[in-house]
Order: structure tokens, then sequence, then C-alpha cells
């Protein structure tokens, strides 16, 4: 890894459209993750039974008289068998894979602005050439998602790449902010952040493995119960209960993880700003938890549970990477190593 951070200014117009470009590209993906977590709350994951075309065709049919007259004998491994067509999944899956599309040409776009920074350092351009290969995976593995007719272990390994994505362009985002952190000095921070640092890091992935079961239960319960989702709370496990309860254990840890930051660094520190966005998230994820918990797991809510898990990610990792940026001047290197 080329470690040339003076080579340009922080606010060369370089740096500063690849921040821009990567920064617009996240937020597209992280839109793009809500509305997959909506086509699939909704039940129109499979509101196009083929990939890449829908029904057969580029443009999808506006009414069934637009299909075959057996058409439901033609897609009936893929659940149609006792499916009538319904045009609002249809094109709610449609409108998905399109917005996929341009979210593969974003990061491409990341990526081609990246090339000029490879001799300023070359981690960024790996990091954004990577995210672009990996949608091109992402593209194969919906079709394999498609394929299985929505098997659950498939549509999280199809969760789980798209949260990959977003580590590549956060990494090489703030790669691109390395000297804007190191420029906030860190020397009076808590010593006891770093500590609490990783252990919000080991929580937050615990909490995301229960709820991963948790969301995969809920697919169970769909396929077995049908569309009752009052009855779906009653019939999940006792890890569901654990994940519920684990969200007061992950929220007063970070609580305390941002009262280090803003005893010892101010409010005004990227860091806490960071970190006081995370708490935010953290609110939403239990305030939607609770909702579905509470109020018969209303699919409009499931998205919000989703995003606020997927932010809460990539907020850790931008602190943490950050934070090992802001640490990088000598006086400081032996804290983080």
């Amino acid at each position: 890894m080329t470690n040339t951070t003076s080579a340009l200014h922080n606010d060369s117009p370089t740096l500063v459209r690849f921040r821009r470009m990567a920064w617009i590209t996240l937020a597209a993906v992280y839109f793009l993750i809500m509305v997959g977590a909506s086509v699939r709350a909704s039940g129109s994951g499979m509101g196009c039974p083929d990939w890449p075309t829908c029904f057969g065709s580029w443009i999808p049919p506006t009414s069934v008289e637009q299909l075959p007259a057996n058409y439901q004998e033609i897609y009936a491994d893929l659940g149609y068998a006792e499916t009538e067509f319904n045009v609002v999944k249809t094109w709610t899956e449609y409108l998905n894979r399109l917005i996929g599309v341009t979210i593969g040409f974003l990061i491409l776009l990341t990526a081609i602005y990246s090339w000029s920074l490879r001799s300023y350092d070359r981690s960024i351009t790996i990091a954004a050439v990577a995210a672009f290969f990996m949608v091109g995976f992402q593209g194969w593995l919906g079709a394999q998602v498609v394929a299985s007719n929505l098997q659950p272990g498939m549509i999280t390994l199809h969760m789980l790449m798209a949260l990959a994505i977003v580590a590549a362009l956060l990494f090489g985002l703030a790669r691109a902010r390395r000297g804007l952190m190191m420029a906030e000095s860190v020397q009076g921070i808590d010593p006891r952040f770093n500590r609490w640092l990783h252990i919000v890091l080991v929580l937050t992935v615990l909490q995301v493995t229960m709820g991963t079961q948790v969301r995969e239960m809920v697919d169970y319960l769909n396929h077995v119960q049908g569309e009752e989702r009052s009855a779906w709370v009653d019939a999940l496990p006792w890890f569901f209960y654990v994940h519920r309860s684990f969200s007061a254990v992950v929220l007063f840890s970070n609580l305390w993880l941002a009262s280090l930051l803003v005893r010892s660094l101010g409010w005004q520190h990227t860091l806490t700003r960071f970190t006081l966005a995370m708490i935010a998230v953290i609110g939403l994820a239990i305030t939607s938890g609770a909702t579905l918990g509470h109020l018969g797991m209303p699919a409009f809510v499931q998205p919000l549970h989703l995003i606020g898990a997927a932010l809460l990610f990539g907020l850790q990792y931008l602190i943490w990477i950050s934070y090992r940026h802001a640490s990088a001047s000598p006086a400081l290197s032996r804290s983080i190593s």
C-alpha cells in the first residue's frame, strides 16, 4: 500500500471529486438495499420469475393478456403453478433490477475516478475496482436467487454481498479521507475508547448474526403460514427474544462509547459526529424492531429495520478505520498497533 498521503492536498480537485462520487455511490447502494428489502417484504421477489428478462421479455407485461395462456405451466417450477400474475409485484421487482443496473454504472464511475489516484494511494483504486467486480458477482447472485425461488440462504448471501460492496467503497472513501482525519487531533482521546470500540464491533456482529437468523425464520414462517403476519411473532423461537433484548446491550455500549468521545474530543470532532450518527441509527433499528415485534410484523417496517442494521455496519466500519487514520501520527501509532 502506497503511503503518499502528502502527495496531494486534502482539498485537491482529484480527491474531492472522488470523495463526492464515493459518497453518492454509497448512498445509492444503501437506497438499493432498502428497495430490495421492500421487494422482499411486499412479496414481490418473484414478480419476475426469470432473469435477466421478465416473463421472457426485456420490458415486463402490464396485463395478463400479454402473457401466454399457459404462463402458469411455463413457470410452474418457480412458484406460478397456483399464482396469478400481479402487475404491481412484477413492476416492483423490475424497478429493483433497473436501480441495481444504475448502481453498477455509479460504481463504474467511482472506479474510473479512482484511477487518477493510483499513484497517490493505489489501495483506493484497488478498493473501487474490487467493488465494481463485486457488483458483477452480485448480479449473478441475483439470478441464482430467482432460480432458487427465493431460498432464504441465497437471499442472505445476496445481502451479505451488498454489505461487502459497502465495505469496499467505505475503505476507498476512508483512504481518500485519510489526510482529513490525520489533520484532526486525537491526542486527548480517552484511552478506553480503543478497547470499547472493539467491544461494540463484536456486539454488533453478534446482534446482526442473530438478526439474520430471525430474518430467515420469518421467511420460513411466511412460506409455511402464509401472509398471516400477526401470527409470526408467536411462532418465532427463543433467539428472537434474545435478539430483541440484546439490542439494549448494543445501545448502552454505544452510548458509553459516544460519551467517551464527547468528554475527550468534544462535539465537533468527526469521530464524535460519526458516533452520534451511529446512535441515531441504533435508535431507528430498535424502534423499527419493537414495532415489528409488537404490532404484528407490518411489511412497511421491515425495510427500515434492515436498512438500520446495514447503516450500523457501515458507520461502525467507517469509525474504526477513521480512528486508525487519525491515530497514524508517530506519537499515537503504538496505541492502535
